[in-house]
């Protein structure tokens, strides 16, 4: 199953500016276009993966996952 995020990305002045609606902190700036989805692509791995650690840190011992699909 992939997951689909809505960046919202705009230029001002000379910078590409974006961030992810549903991922709060992924936010980023490039030179170009290509630059900024490149780094919201990579900065979006990174937020979920520490997300996922920190919430089973959390968690503790005897959790249980299950995925949920919206």
């Amino acid at each position: 199953m992939q997951n689909e995020y809505t960046a919202v990305v705009k230029q001002e002045d000379d910078w590409w500016v974006g961030w992810i609606e549903e991922i709060p902190g992924v936010n980023c700036q490039e030179k170009t276009y290509a630059e900024l989805k490149e780094t919201l692509e990579v900065t979006l791995k990174e937020a979920l993966e520490f997300n996922r650690k920190d919430a089973l840190t959390a968690a503790g011992s005897g959790y249980k996952e299950e995925k949920i699909a919206i």
